[in-house]
């Protein structure tokens, strides 16, 4: 697959209501590693096997949830050609300059049709992962650290605008649809859409809700079923609040553990997934198959996994 627009995820800034509690679970608990605190008094997290400075950021605030999520391009040329398109589809850009987050290059941030505020950016400063670029061993002893996911890997966001938010990101930032939840009583009408700008089954995944710029849960990938098994443990030892899990999804074919931060942020760890490609048929769901497509083990829903958000 030639990845030559939208590469992949690049960094999540979450809000929490205590930084040092927030600290705590994102390096212990769920095992990132520290890399930078700025003037602004964020935080920033890389995943042991991501080579970026940063993938994750905290900040402290009164309200949790989610600032922006954020987008690696291919290059400089492409950050321009997709700020044009942007505009040209009737969205406001900002310009946000190289250094203000650390490491970090120029972002373009935008607002889409959801509520919710997209960057997109070309350069991040690599840091490595403890390993050298030849000759690596395939593991690193941090690894084991908490839970110690190998990267930051999608997020799931609510919002009204389903449709809106769907169009602009395949129509303008080329990602594909690799799932979809439809109302059975109407079968033209989006309730969830999975989409993909890589090999992934998804990338960012928007659920249909009456908010505007709502926050569901940020995942973060791991090398098999045991470590989603070994995470739970990690949690209930730590004594984390569990939402669902470990089970698996009938979408994208994952194992899974939810669970929330201190300051009720949602994460997931999962493993497995099948690999997209664009050409692969779209996957559609009914709702009235929703329990089996999100939880298939169990093949009805928990109503916090719906209800709950920040």
């Amino acid at each position: 697959m030639a990845m030559t627009g939208v590469l992949r995820p690049g960094h999540i800034s979450l809000r929490v209501l205590d930084l040092e509690e927030g600290i705590n679970f994102y390096k212990n608990t769920l095992g990132l590693v520290e890399t930078g605190r700025d003037d602004q008094g964020r935080v920033y997290f890389k995943a042991w096997d991501e080579r970026d400075h940063n993938s994750v950021l905290i900040r402290e605030a009164t309200e949790a949830g989610v600032d922006f999520f954020a987008f690696k391009v291919a290059d400089k040329a492409t950050l321009e050609k997709l700020d044009g398109d942007l505009q040209a589809f009737g969205l406001t850009t900002e310009r946000i300059p190289a250094g203000e987050m650390l490491e970090t290059g120029e972002r373009v941030r935008f607002k889409i049709p959801s509520g919710h505020f997209i960057e997109l950016y070309a350069e991040k400063t690599d840091v490595g992962n403890g390993q050298p670029y030849v000759n690596p061993n395939p593991w690193i002893p941090a690894a084991e650290h908490g839970i110690a996911p190998s990267r930051m890997d999608h997020c799931l966001l609510y919002g009204d605008d389903l449709d809106g938010s769907v169009k602009l990101f395949t129509e303008v930032l080329g990602f594909g649809i690799a799932e979809q939840v439809m109302l059975a009583g109407d079968k033209k009408f989006m309730i969830g859409a999975f989409l993909s700008c890589s090999n992934k089954a998804h990338d960012v995944a928007f659920i249909r809700q009456p908010v505007k710029g709502k926050f569901h849960h940020a995942s973060f990938e791991l090398r098999s079923w045991e470590q989603v098994l070994r995470a739970g443990d990690i949690l209930s030892r730590t004594k984390t609040s569990i939402d669902i899990g470990p089970t698996r999804h009938g979408i994208t074919r994952g194992e899974t553990i939810y669970f929330f931060d201190p300051s009720g942020n949602r994460n997931e760890v999962f493993s497995g997934g099948y690999i997209y490609y664009p050409d692969k048929p779209v996957i559609t769901w009914y709702d009235e198959s929703l329990g089996p497509a999100i939880f298939y083990h169990d093949r009805k829903l928990n109503e916090a996994f719906l209800s709950v958000f920040t």
